[in-house]
């Protein structure tokens, strides 16, 4: 089969090849896919350059947590009912050397999530990461039903869908940052109520005015260093910021402000989701794309030989959305 792979962390260019490698069989309670659509998340860009480790976990690594495509066999104990049903998948990288790069793979069935009909298999390589990411971060601890919720970066790939997601699954309003007037416009058709482009407007000032010096319910935040000092002040008393992200380590975070407001700051990886939190995640994300209910935004479609150039436009930060690569024919 074909794989694209890298045994070395580096430059994308330098370290990912395509080539062809053995076609696994699933062991018991394992699903062999038939891949054809994988996602390129932040997290397998760091991964790749080594931003996390310089020491690979295994000697080879076929990269991307995220992709979709068909069952085309099973392994002991899983129900040949599982045959040719269209699935997304989730964690396929994580802890594993054989992610979503390549033409089949195999994992356990439970990583194998039925994808409703209508919705396209390149949809359905946006969901492991960024979709429920945006979904646990506005479902936890009670969800968002009446509150005010600021989604930092509403036309990114988790921030899209954080919008859609909180504006129907009750939220009293949704504001969200961008950086640009395109992604207003993007924010604003996901259902933002509000939209602060933080590069013409104060922040902090803006935020005050729409919520007349009330301050937001809770935060959904994609990079805690850089906003960190903001977010404090347009947190109303018990409210929440509930973290996904930071671009810096270590930070430093005044501690006067989070007492005497009586904030709460949650940090979560979505790798790391209790079965509960994943069950109840998967769940509703079901409900929400049987029902046509959310807008899938793809910023690039690259075939697989490409992936060089997916990993680089990711790693630029100029996304606006997911970047897919096509390893199997459309679906």
């Amino acid at each position: 089969m074909k794989a694209a792979f890298y045994e070395s962390v580096g430059p994308a260019r330098e370290v990912l090849r395509v080539a062809e490698l053995p076609t696994p069989e699933p062991a018991a309670g394992e699903v062999r896919v038939r891949v054809l659509w994988s996602g390129v998340n932040p997290s397998d860009v760091k991964s790749r350059a080594g931003l996390r480790s310089k020491t690979l976990p295994f000697p080879r690594i076929v990269p991307h947590s995220d992709g979709s495509g068909v069952i085309d066999a099973v392994g002991e104990g899983v129900s040949r009912t599982r045959l040719g049903e269209r699935v997304w998948l989730w964690n396929a990288a994580w802890g594993r050397a054989h992610g979503t790069a390549c033409e089949w793979l195999c994992l356990p069935e439970a990583q194998a999530v039925r994808l409703p009909e209508g919705v396209s298999g390149e949809a359905g390589a946006c969901l492991g990461i960024p979709a429920l990411t945006a979904l646990h971060a506005v479902l936890m601890d009670g969800g968002v039903a009446g509150k005010t919720v600021l989604v930092a970066g509403g036309a990114g790939a988790v921030g899209h869908y954080a919008v859609q997601m909180a504006s129907q699954l009750g939220a009293a309003r949704v504001i969200s940052t961008v950086s640009s007037d395109t992604k207003a416009r993007v924010a604003r058709e996901a259902g933002a109520d509000d939209v602060v482009n933080y590069k013409t407007e104060a922040l902090v000032p803006r935020v005050a005015e729409l919520t007349q010096g009330q301050g937001v319910d809770r935060i959904i935040e994609l990079d805690m260093a850089a906003n960190a000092a903001a977010n404090l002040e347009m947190l109303k008393p018990n409210a929440e910021c509930v973290v996904y992200g930071s671009g810096a380590s270590p930070m430093a975070l005044p501690f006067y402000p989070l007492i005497v407001k009586n904030l709460q700051l949650k940090f979560f990886m979505v790798y790391h989701l209790t079965p509960a939190d994943r069950a109840r995640a998967t769940a509703t994300l079901t409900r929400l794309l049987e029902r046509g209910a959310l807008q899938h935004l793809i910023d690039q479609r690259l075939p697989l030989d490409q992936i060089a150039a997916a990993h680089e436009r990711v790693e630029s930060g100029q996304a606006l959305g997911n970047v897919v690569l096509q390893v199997g024919p459309s679906s």
